[in-house]
């Protein structure tokens, strides 16, 4: 069991909830705000690719950072510099340094905030309910996504992209409250003795990252262009997204931690394919667009416990959660910037984004076998 109570695992559920929201009213438009600012879609994907390769290269900073000052800390800093980046976000008109520097500062903050979540996550939780806890935390963040959307296109809409994106700036500085008297991590100077980052570890997260190119960032931008760059239909088909995403969660990960993870890989990946392909043959058909990306909404919600129960379990057995999140992390990276350069590489040449959303099938099979491995030797 783990040394923290509930009551810590619920403060950091609740921060995520929040953090979340301020997500789906801003941080899914963000791609597509760029595109309305003059930036195609090749540029799009590379701007992506900027942000994180600037993770990967400023890593290795943290680390002596969090070993000064913990990792609640940082988790804060880094949710208040995610809240900073959206003020930025509104004041691009199109390519140019200004999304440079939009670039880096989003490097930073992301990096920040979702290197020390995992490792802070990961610490609270338990192993033997860690399905159940990460499937709640996706039920929670899918509820409050059904009407955040709607709010960030109606508020792009009607206020503008500055006005609305300082909106979602204070959403997101407000998710540190939660963290606030919350129980710290601490973080040893030195690697424990017997620390080691497990190799499926690393290949679960590199994996994901290069499905999320294709699943992702490049789904998103073939959304809002098949949408006729609506903000309107855009929030609307998250929103619906959303929705469908609140109970599969809970479903799933409840079955991961009853010792049927097998089960829940065959049925999570199985729907990934369908949805991938469903996806890659709506861009000529918004209605049909719609319709797959609500399935994406409920395949996240599936997909998240399964692949997340042996990352965070690894995590805490590897007695540093933030060292293994770090390279895990830059694992994630180095997936997701293989993923997202090939992605634009693609679009560059002239093919549609159906292709590169195509590229997820891959990383889906490669975390099939990863993912087999991991559950086949009882560690669920």
């Amino acid at each position: 069991m783990s040394q923290f109570n509930d009551h810590a695992i619920r403060r950091a559920t609740f921060h995520y909830a929040i953090q979340a929201f301020a997500q789906a009213a801003g941080g899914i438009f963000m791609l597509a705000f760029l595109l309305k600012a003059g930036v195609s879609a090749p540029v799009a994907l590379l701007y992506q690719a900027g942000v994180v390769a600037g993770r990967l290269l400023i890593r290795p900073a943290v680390l002596p950072l969090a070993i000064r000052f913990g990792v609640r800390p940082l988790l804060i800093a880094g949710a208040l510099l995610m809240a900073m980046t959206y003020l930025f976000v509104g004041q691009i008109t199109g390519p140019g340094w200004p999304l440079v520097a939009l670039c880096a500062f989003n490097a930073l903050g992301y990096l920040l905030y979702w290197l020390c979540f995992h490792a802070y996550f990961a610490a609270l939780g338990d192993p033997d309910r860690r399905g159940g806890q990460v499937g709640m935390r996706e039920a929670i963040v899918a509820g409050v996504g059904i009407l955040a959307p709607l709010l960030g296109a109606w508020g792009l809409t009607m206020l503008g992209g500055p006005a609305t994106f300082a909106l979602v700036a204070a959403i997101m500085a407000s998710s540190a409250l939660p963290l606030i008297g919350a129980p710290d991590v601490p973080v040893a100077a030195t690697a424990p003795e017997g620390y080691r980052t497990p190799r499926i570890g690393l290949g679960l997260m590199a994996g994901d990252g290069f499905m999320s190119a294709g699943f992702h960032f490049a789904w998103l931008i073939a959304l809002f262009t098949a949408l006729g760059e609506s903000y309107t239909a855009f929030g609307g088909a998250a929103a619906a997204a959303a929705l469908t995403g609140a109970a599969g969660g809970l479903l799933l990960g409840r079955a991961v931690d009853s010792g049927h993870g097998r089960r829940a890989v065959v049925i999570a990946y199985a729907c990934v394919a369908v949805v991938v392909i469903a996806r890659a043959a709506s861009l000529d058909a918004p209605w049909l667009a719609v319709l797959a990306n609500a399935a994406g909404g409920l395949l996240t919600a599936i997909v998240t416990p399964v692949l997340m129960t042996p990352v965070y379990n690894l995590s805490k057995a590897s007695r540093c959660t933030l060292r293994f999140h770090a390279a895990t992390e830059g694992a994630w990276d180095i997936g997701c910037l293989t993923g997202c350069l090939g992605a634009a590489g693609l679009v560059a040449l002239g093919l549609p984004l159906s292709v590169p959303i195509l590229t997820a099938l891959l990383a889906a099979g490669g975390l099939v076998v990863l993912l087999f491995r991991y559950y086949g030797r009882g560690a669920a």
